[in-house]
């Protein structure tokens, strides 16, 4: 866990719910908030220089016709993007994760789960409720690459195995374990493992 202030930003055009996110969270130490409408917090991120920059935004999409250049935009900047959306569409999840969403939860979400959200992204890992997990698809994004991860994990090697049979770095291996996590929503090695096992890795 990363044990420094998180300053969070809220981009949300509905003031209830901008409400009730802030409350949500106001009582997190270990959180300093910055709260906006969507539009008025999209210009004021711009003009941030990079230091002053939110660890984290919680981005609450009025649309998804132009969240990828949004969420791309703040990605690349370094913040790091927590989507929270009413959308159950797979296009719209995987558009999110696509264009660098760390996070992506549903808008009905319990204030633990968004509070565990933010702090599993603030360590540079994914977080997807459990409930949008299925409508992401499992075998339509893995790469092959993934796939052979994904087999000699379920065989029981151990990371530095792993980077050591297919010649890459441990550090690749995190990464692609952390592409897998944000595809599926499943975090713990042995759901992945489950995962791997239940479409017949490894062969």
């Amino acid at each position: 866990m990363d044990h420094r202030l998180q300053r969070v930003a809220i981009l949300c055009d509905v003031p209830l719910l901008r409400r009730g996110i802030q409350h949500a969270l106001s009582a997190a130490a270990d959180l300093q908030l910055e709260i906006f409408s969507s539009k008025g917090g999209e210009t004021a991120l711009k003009r941030k220089s990079e230091s002053a920059l939110p660890d984290i935004v919680i981005l609450v999409p009025s649309t998804f016709d132009v969240i990828h250049e949004g969420i791309s935009y703040l990605h690349h900047r370094g913040c790091r993007v927590i989507v929270l959306s009413s959308s159950a569409i797979q296009c719209d999840a995987m558009t999110a994760i696509h264009a660098g969403a760390r996070g992506y939860l549903d808008h009905d979400v319990e204030e633990s789960e968004l509070l565990t959200a933010i702090r599993t992204v603030a360590c540079n890992r994914t977080y997807i409720s459990a409930n949008l997990t299925q409508l992401l698809g499992v075998n339509a994004s893995i790469t092959e690459r993934e796939r052979q991860i994904l087999e000699l994990l379920a065989a029981g090697h151990t990371d530095r195995e792993i980077a050591r049979k297919l010649q890459i770095s441990e550090h690749t291996v995190h990464s692609h374990l952390d592409r897998l996590r944000a595809k599926t929503g499943l975090r713990r090695r042995a759901d992945l493992t489950r995962l791997a096992l239940k479409h017949g890795m490894p062969k």
